[in-house]
Formats: C-alpha cells, structure tokens, sequence
C-alpha cells in the first residue's frame, strides 16, 4: 500500500493519513519478516510511524528523516525555516520500524550507529517506542 499525495485547500502539498488498521498490519508485518518484508508494506510500515510520531509531537524543532519514505518535523520548541534544520534524526526503514515499536532502544541504537543525530534536541529516547508491539 503506498499513501498518495494530493494538493490542499492552501495549495500545499497534504498527505492523506494512513489508518490505524493499515498501519498497524504493516507494522506487525515489517516485524514478522524484516529481511523479506515487500518495498510497500515497509514504506507503510514507516509512513504510519512517522504520522504517528507527528501528530504526538508536533512542532517543528526536529526533522526526522528515513529515506527514502518520509520525514517530519515534530517537537515542540525552536523552529527553522531554511536550510538544514539544527537538529536532524536519521535512519534507515528496518532500523526505524525497530525503534518505533520498541525491539530495539534508542541508545542500543545511537551506540551501535544505526541512527544519525545531530543537535541538542536530537534525542528521541522520551518519544519511543512508537507503536509498542510485541509478536509471540
């Protein structure tokens, strides 16, 4: 399932909200099968974590990225306009679907290199997991 773009009453780009339901399925099933997971249910899989962490933090002091299926800005504080923003999180979509659900930690993964963050409010130990799942 890929999430379209459309263009909003302000002219702006606006991206529909992928559902519960959707996300989560994606989610579970990026967890289930992380090395064979298909280009779509991950993209899921990370746009729903990304929206969620959005709409849980909003704000614009940090850019979280995970290439190449999204980014936001989220937390509340200082905000940037232009350029590259002071404080950037990126991952890559396995790494970023295991911190969102809490299989792996953040500092597990600041320590091992699995993530890149950079600046003072780069740290997203107070905002995870995500999506707490636990498969049996």
């Amino acid at each position: 399932m890929v999430v379209g773009r459309c263009i909003g009453q302000d002219g702006g780009m606006a991206v529909r909200k992928i559902s519960d339901a959707s996300g989560l399925a994606a989610l579970a099933a990026a967890l289930a099968t992380p090395t064979d997971v298909d280009r779509d249910t991950l993209a899921t899989a990370v746009r729903y974590s990304l929206q969620l962490v959005a709409a849980r933090h909003p704000g614009k002091t940090l850019e979280l990225r995970v290439p190449p299926f999204g980014a936001v800005q989220c937390v509340a504080g200082p905000a940037h306009t232009r350029g590259t923003p002071p404080n950037v999180v990126e991952a890559d979509p396995a790494t970023w679907v295991a911190l969102a659900t809490g299989t792996l930690g953040w500092a597990e993964a600041v320590s091992a290199a699995r993530v890149q963050a950079s600046g003072t409010r780069a740290d997203l130990s107070g905002l995870l997991p995500v999506v707490p799942l636990h498969l049996d």
